[in-house]
């Protein structure tokens, strides 16, 4: 396995800004994942704002849902893939299985368990949703849940793993 990095954070906390400084600083054959999907005007301005910000300097892919099968199919010339967001990509999958917790989390493991294998570095970008109020509804809380299990299997898989807040990233793993 190559080297991942995992950047952790709330919103708009510069996860993302953050991320693509790494790949710009370090690597010309840039692979970006995209996991979002345009369900309304503020998503759709969301995907633009970061879509200029990352500029023409990355092969894109927009992978709402089966995001391994996206890492298996990158061109082996690929030096990093920032994949970006965990958090979307796990709210499609919710959306995607419905109340289905058993194929939820089969995904999530099919996915921590081929990080493994891609053979280029990674830059993965997901938020911290549990430090919050406890949700009020079910399906709210085994998203929230299901989030933490996920942040837990890709900080274990990780090299290195950067918390931001306030635009300051800190290193808490290496």
């Amino acid at each position: 396995m190559a080297g991942t990095t995992l950047i952790v954070g709330g919103a708009r906390s510069g996860k993302s800004t953050f991320a693509l400084s790494i790949a710009e600083k370090e690597y010309s054959r840039r692979v970006f994942i995209a996991t979002a999907t345009a369900i309304d005007d503020e998503m759709k301005k969301r995907i633009e704002e970061h879509r200029e910000e990352r500029g023409n300097g990355y092969t894109t892919i927009e992978e709402e849902v089966h995001l391994t099968e996206a890492l298996k199919n990158v061109p082996d010339t690929t030096e990093v893939i920032v994949v970006d967001c965990f958090t979307v990509w796990l709210g499609n999958v919710f959306f995607h299985c419905g109340d289905d917790a058993v194929a939820v989390k089969e995904r999530v493991d099919k996915l921590i368990a081929f990080l493994p294998e891609v053979t280029c570095d990674l830059i993965l970008v997901t938020n911290e949703v549990g430090c919050g109020i406890v949700p009020n509804n079910d399906l709210a809380r085994s998203f929230r849940d299901m989030c933490g299990y996920l942040n837990r299997g890709l900080a274990e898989k990780a090299d290195t793993v950067y918390l931001c807040s306030c635009g300051i990233p800190v290193k808490i793993k290496s």
